[in-house]
């Protein structure tokens, strides 16, 4: 598993911005969610394609026969 990465800007208007980098699915999520709970109150949220992407990656290798019944 890669490390997770946060990008953190900082507007002039004092709005901080998180984008979590390096993971998917609901573990994006989680770390956006501690981020929120140090930083205080979240105005919105979008989730990016990362976050569609699965938790895992599974490869399955299937060999098919053909049976007769």
């Amino acid at each position: 598993m890669e490390r997770p990465e946060f990008d953190i800007t900082i507007g002039k208007d004092g709005k901080l911005r998180v984008q979590v980098k390096g993971v998917h699915g609901a573990k994006c999520l989680e770390l956006a969610d501690l981020v929120r709970d140090i930083v205080g109150r979240e105005e919105s949220r979008e989730l990016t394609s990362d976050y569609h992407d699965p938790d895992e990656r599974v490869r399955m290798n299937v060999d098919v026969k053909n049976r007769h019944l």
